[in-house]
């Protein structure tokens, strides 16, 4: 009896398991076309984005840092970029799981665009 409860306390901590890492921190990043030379630009609100995909034994498809940073950005109709941004890996996953990639950072507001005025 000790000895599956041993097994079992062992196998909840690997299924429990998992590991995030950083990946890269950026000043400014954006997958967006926008004017770069633009006067009006706000800091926004910090906002997350993720990619994540399902593992059962592998992997049910391929993360992209790509979409969660569209992901992030599309939390505001207004947004053009992040700043500050932090670039994480998860790994959460030992024969099930998930795997992907979070995004969080500020949002770049540019007022230029129609109806994002501060004033509007």
């Amino acid at each position: 009896m000790k000895k599956a409860a041993i097994v079992g306390v062992i196998a909840t901590t690997v299924l429990a398991s998992g590991c995030a890492h950083r990946v890269a921190d950026l000043t400014v990043g954006s997958t967006k076309n926008y004017n770069i030379n633009s006067a009006s630009f706000l800091k926004g609100d910090r906002v997350t984005g993720e990619d994540i995909v399902p593992v059962v034994l592998f992997p049910l498809g391929i993360p992209n840092v790509k979409t969660a940073v569209d992901d992030a950005i599309e939390k505001d109709r207004c947004a053009v970029g992040l700043t500050d941004l932090v670039i994480t890996s998860l790994q959460q996953a030992f024969l099930v799981g998930r795997i992907g990639f979070r995004v969080e950072g500020n949002l770049i507001i540019d007022e230029e665009i129609d109806g994002c005025s501060a004033n509007a």
